[in-house]
């Protein structure tokens, strides 16, 4: 069994800046990779940032220098630093747990929902 849990989120202006944290529990040995992904209504789910446990990161083009994803291999947890916040980051961002970097998520968290008004 594993546990994601999300915290952070909100609503921010333009510019703006907010840090979603998540923290892994259970049976995560053999997974490598944390992360997150977002989703607007209507849209897929799409690839924000993942890091591997090395360190390794993967970051969408459209968030590169503005997001930054880090990892805390001790307390198996990994957090996104959001910054320069605009409109079109609007979703629901789910943190998720993977095997590697380049498999799909195994594991998903309930989401939490980011809101940037102009």
């Amino acid at each position: 069994q594993v546990q994601l849990e999300e915290s952070g989120g909100g609503s921010v202006q333009a510019g703006g800046s907010l840090r979603l944290s998540c923290a892994a529990s259970g049976s995560i040995d053999g997974y490598n990779t944390m992360g997150w992904f977002r989703q607007v209504p209507g849209k897929q789910r799409e690839l924000v940032a993942a890091i591997t446990r090395g360190g390794i990161t993967n970051v969408a083009d459209s968030v590169k220098g503005r997001f930054t994803i880090a990892r805390d291999n001790v307390k198996n947890s990994v957090n996104l630093q959001m910054n320069s916040l605009k409109p079109e980051d609007t979703a629901t961002y789910y943190c998720n747990l993977r095997s590697s970097l380049f498999r799909l998520p195994d594991y998903w968290g309930q989401g939490t929902q980011v809101t940037v008004s102009s």
